[in-house]
């Protein structure tokens, strides 16, 4: 499972590193979500950690976590975030495109 160079974070998530350790060693924590590139669809999908847990995503892992948020209402918050982002640094709000320029070697590998 790859994570994204500049991962974001919610503002309450608390103890990242712990919960990333979670993820890759596939535990799930209840009411906590992934925002997950997705490469079959080439987009960005917001997942439950439970999701993650399953046998198809032990075996086929979404291409890069770009995201860490405690429950839905955070994981949308951090989607606006990035979208500002986006939309400051490249003038247009194509999240995948400014992600895959951030971090290139990562994001899209």
């Amino acid at each position: 499972m790859k994570l994204y160079k500049n991962l974001y974070i919610g503002d309450t998530v608390k103890k990242p590193e712990r919960l990333i350790k979670k993820l890759k060693r596939h535990k799930c924590k209840p009411g906590f979500y992934v925002i997950a590139y997705m490469r079959d669809t080439a987009r960005l999908e917001i997942c439950s950690s439970v999701l993650l847990v399953q046998w198809y995503y032990k075996e086929n892992p979404p291409g890069c976590i770009v995201g860490l948020a405690n429950g839905k209402e955070e994981a949308y918050a951090l989607i606006e975030r990035m979208a500002k982002d986006a939309l400051a640094a490249t003038g247009e709000v194509s999240l995948v495109k400014y992600l895959a320029q951030t971090d290139p070697e990562g994001f899209l590998a």
